[in-house]
C-alpha cells in the first residue's frame, strides 16, 4: 500500500547506513526476501512487476525495519487500537 515503507541498516566497516525502500504510488507494495546470503527489498506493482530492488549481503545488515502507513479506521469500528508492546 502507498506509504509503506521498509528501512533497511547497513553495516559500512565500523559505521551504520541507513537505506529506506517506499510504496510511492497507490497500488505498490514492499516485499523482503532473503536466501544465499542476500537480503532483498523491492517495490512490486499490483500485477507482481518489481520497479525497484535494493539488493545488500545479508551478513552487513544490521535491522530491516518495517514501517506500514497508516490505516484509516472506519466509522463502525470502535474496538479498533493501535497495537502495542506490551513488556
Amino acid at each position: 500500500m502507498k506509504g509503506d515503507r521498509v528501512e533497511i541498516v547497513v553495516d559500512a566497516t565500523g559505521d551504520t547506513r541507513t537505506y529506506e525502500v517506499e510504496a510511492t504510488r497507490a497500488g505498490r507494495r514492499v516485499e523482503i526476501t532473503h536466501g544465499r546470503g542476500v537480503v532483498e527489498v523491492t517495490e512490486v506493482t499490483r500485477g507482481g512487476t518489481p520497479v525497484r530492488t535494493a539488493r545488500f549481503m545479508a551478513g552487513r545488515v544490521v535491522a530491516l525495519v518495517e514501517h506500514p502507513s497508516p490505516r484509516a479506521v472506519a466509522d463502525d469500528d470502535e474496538t479498533a487500537r493501535p497495537l502495542r508492546m506490551t513488556a
